[in-house]
């Protein structure tokens, strides 16, 4: 993929962003969200300083974008990012409605500094009843106190919910 001179720039913010984080008690990623007329949002993996095992610099860009611009749905805009998104900050920039994500190193230059997300990678591709992390459903039974659709009744029922 060639990139243009302002994704360049936009790469090497996130770049500077996740060099300089790392003096600054973080890990080695950094990002951007850039919106269509031109605003851009930082994030800068913060896991280890937060105790926070979800800040990582793409959801932290997500996160300050969307409360900076008091939005969930950041559409029309992109993701500019040190290196290749984890599965979680893949899903972040999905439920975000983000149009596209540019990275500059990947998922092996990541693994050589000891960020392996094959782990992650290798779960979902793993059979349900394989995982390492079993992940199942209770069926209540038709006594329970309150049905497991009752939230999503609620939600139904209402005629001020705002949709996502």
């Amino acid at each position: 993929m060639t990139t243009t001179t302002k994704e360049e720039q936009f790469l090497s913010k996130a770049i500077s962003l996740a060099t300089d984080n790392v003096y600054n008690s973080g890990g080695p990623f950094g990002a951007l969200i850039v919106t269509l007329d031109g605003r851009s949002f930082e994030g800068a993996n913060r896991v280890t300083a937060n105790n926070d095992p979800t800040a990582h610099a793409e959801v932290m860009a997500i996160r300050n974008a969307c409360a900076s611009l008091e939005t969930f749905d950041l559409s029309g805009s992109t993701l500019y990012t040190s290196c290749e998104p984890c599965p979680l900050c893949l899903s972040a920039a999905l439920w975000a409605r983000v149009d596209a994500v540019v990275f500059a190193a990947d998922r092996n230059d990541a693994a050589r500094a000891g960020f392996d997300d094959a782990v992650f990678y290798d779960y979902f591709a793993t059979p349900v009843e394989d995982r390492s992390m079993p992940v199942r459903q209770y069926k209540l039974t038709t006594s329970a106190p309150v049905p497991a659709s009752s939230p999503f009744e609620a939600w139904n029922s209402l005629t001020a919910r705002v949709d996502y």
